[in-house]
């Protein structure tokens, strides 16, 4: 996979976590994960600007015009649909009152997304996931790492976990104080 591929698989995976991430900080009045989703913006505009870079040095190398018009309207496209994730999230961090019926869903969930910073102390960290076993002992799935500016989307069990790692997880809500818990380095067993 050449270069500009891999910008727009990143770019692709980026606004899909933000689109999931938006409508989670919507639904669970998270202010935490709308503020993932504002520093996920300012990746894709990287990841775009990077594109748009490479994609007229390709035109101009390749003489393929046709191309280069094709990969910018894909990284605008991109950029539209994060921009979008982006106001969805802006609702939360604005403290506008969700309407009832959404209020109502979430109420009625059993399921959440939360982020959660993983400690020196904890003993996850220097592990991969699927030593950890996270996922089964308490319901929590990674679907995300930030690390830096770097991020991890759809982990495996082979991902390695590391201090000042930010972990994006999905589970049951009653399983969060326990992760939170495990990743602060306060519950050394688990």
């Amino acid at each position: 996979m050449n270069e500009i591929e891999e910008l727009f698989l990143e770019m692709k995976d980026t606004s899909e976590l933000m689109v999931d991430l938006a409508y989670s900080a919507l639904l669970y009045n998270s202010r935490e994960i709308a503020e993932e989703v504002f520093n996920l913006e300012e990746m894709i505009d990287k990841l775009n600007a990077e594109i748009q870079k490479k994609s007229v040095s390709s035109a101009v190398k390749d003489k393929n015009v046709e191309k280069t018009l094709v990969m910018l309207r894909l990284a605008t496209c991109i950029e539209s649909i994060a921009d979008g994730a982006m106001e969805i999230a802006d609702v939360v961090l604005r403290d506008i009152e969700p309407h009832p019926i959404l209020r109502m869903s979430v109420m009625e969930s059993d399921s959440m997304i939360t982020r959660v910073v993983v400690d020196k102390k904890s003993v996850i960290v220097d592990k991969t996931l699927g030593k950890t076993k996270l996922s089964s002992k308490t319901g929590m799935w990674v679907i995300a790492i930030r690390r830096g500016e770097k991020w991890f989307f759809g982990p495996d069990e082979n991902t390695i976990v590391k201090k000042g790692d930010i972990i994006i997880v999905r589970g049951p809500k009653e399983s969060e104080k326990e992760l939170v818990e495990i990743a602060s380095g306060r519950k050394r067993k688990f």
